[in-house]
């Protein structure tokens, strides 16, 4: 059993260490702490995964990354002698202001799709209803559900690399 844990894992680190150094370069702001951090997290995360819920692993993983970066900057600040709880502040605002930026423009990207589109982005995310349940709600036939729900996806990454950058 510890052995395919170990595979799954593996295969978890291969999918999201790169996005999770990203970010935790975002947030120190420097390399050999972002690989610190990266390693921090895939440790704190496989010592969780027997309590995990069953979110999605990316989001997961990214409040690790965070807290594990602001925890580690904390650790270091402290030692240098400065204020830990003002710079954890200023950095959780930043976070804050990230976060709500990236929101609002998607919000601002799904109010362009159509109206079927942001039915489908409604349905499946807002009121976090199956493909399924859609199908029979829309007329649609499940897999056309998932077909347009990928398409969507899509369109809004794109959407949103031309105001973001890369994503």
């Amino acid at each position: 059993m510890e052995q395919g844990r170990t595979a799954y894992f593996s295969e978890i680190v291969k999918r999201y260490s790169g996005m999770v150094y990203s970010k935790a370069l975002s947030v120190v702001h420097r390399e050999e702490l972002a690989a610190e951090v990266t390693q921090a997290t895939f440790v704190k995360a496989y010592e969780q995964l027997a309590v995990w819920h069953g979110q999605r692993m990316g989001p997961w993983l990214m409040a690790i990354a965070m807290h594990t970066a602001l925890h580690i900057l904390e650790k270091e600040r402290t030692r240098r002698g400065q204020p830990a709880e003002e710079l954890s502040d200023r950095l959780a605002d930043r976070y804050d202001n990230e976060h709500e930026e990236m929101i609002q423009r998607m919000e601002e990207a799904i109010s362009q799709l159509t109206e079927g589109e942001r039915q489908l982005i409604d349905l499946h995310y807002y009121q976090q209803k199956k493909t399924e349940e859609i199908a029979r709600q829309t007329g649609l036939s499940q897999s056309n559900v998932l077909v347009r729900l990928h398409r969507i996806r899509e369109k809004l990454r794109e959407r949103l690399k031309t105001t973001l950058g890369n994503i």
